[in-house]
């Protein structure tokens, strides 16, 4: 381990109307921030925004000075409110073309003929992007600067995703413990607050449950150094059985 590694961070940005409305549930942001954690990439921030060119050329020009990689889902499709393409070209300030491998991606999938000019709409990137294969349907998502640009569909962002993971430059994994006992937040507030201050450089967060007349708390610890998760971990099961609760314990890579 190094000293003092840099930490590699991302945002994720989901486009569309769909989500804001509640007419569609986002199933995509779960998924990246998993897959991010396994790269070494922490997501720092996710936003939901709508089709609109004006908040997503300013979001991503903000997300993408702040953090090094940016995800952005929906928007890529051949309809009149897919405008990501040409949003992200307006924030890189060039130009929207007809990529050519895009195009011939695309011939190869429809039959002769069938790629109108709303199709043709997929095939549409800003100059000097680079393609994302798409295993799933071809039509590919892009890459500018730190931006990666991905449909909305689950399945074939996924698909990309998987296959541009390669491109990724991470640190270190974050590691995380979990401790559920049957005590309530209130009875362990002070000592978890006194447990903070103790580690800073890890991060502790409390999640009541309650199920099937049972109530209690799971404490989970996140870090990347096992040597310092391990001792704030059995401080904080010290404190549990000082309160009079017995701890549960979970190790696991998220």
């Amino acid at each position: 381990m190094t000293d003092n590694p840099r930490i590699i961070t991302a945002c994720v940005l989901i486009i569309g109307n769909e989500i804001l409305s509640g007419r569609t549930q986002d199933a995509n942001l779960a998924f990246l921030a998993q897959g991010l954690n396994d790269a070494g990439i922490r997501l720092r921030e996710a936003r939901v925004i709508p089709d609109d060119r004006t908040a997503i050329v300013s979001t991503v020009n903000e997300m993408r000075s702040l953090v090094d990689y940016v995800f952005t889902t929906g928007g890529i499709g051949p309809t009149h409110d897919d405008i990501t393409a040409q949003c992200v070209a307006d924030a890189f300030e060039v130009a929207l073309i007809v990529h050519p491998e895009a195009k011939r991606l695309l011939e190869t999938h429809y039959p002769p003929g069938q790629l109108n000019e709303a199709r043709l709409r997929m095939a549409m990137v800003p100059e000097g992007a680079v393609l994302l294969p798409n295993p799933i349907s071809r039509a590919p998502g892009f890459q500018i600067g730190n931006v990666f640009v991905l449909p909305g569909v689950p399945r074939i962002m996924q698909g990309i995703f998987e296959q541009l993971k390669h491109r990724l430059v991470g640190g270190e994994k974050v590691l995380s413990r979990s401790v559920s006992c049957p005590l309530s937040e209130g009875a362990l507030a002070k000592d978890l607050g006194e447990l903070q201050e103790h580690y800073p450089d890890l991060e502790i967060g409390s999640y009541p449950y309650f199920r099937r007349g049972d109530f209690g708390v799971t404490l989970v610890l996140r870090g990347t150094d096992p040597q310092r998760l391990a001792a704030a971990t059995d401080e904080l099961k010290s404190l549990i059985r000082a309160l009079g609760g017995e701890p549960q314990e979970g190790l696991s890579e998220e």
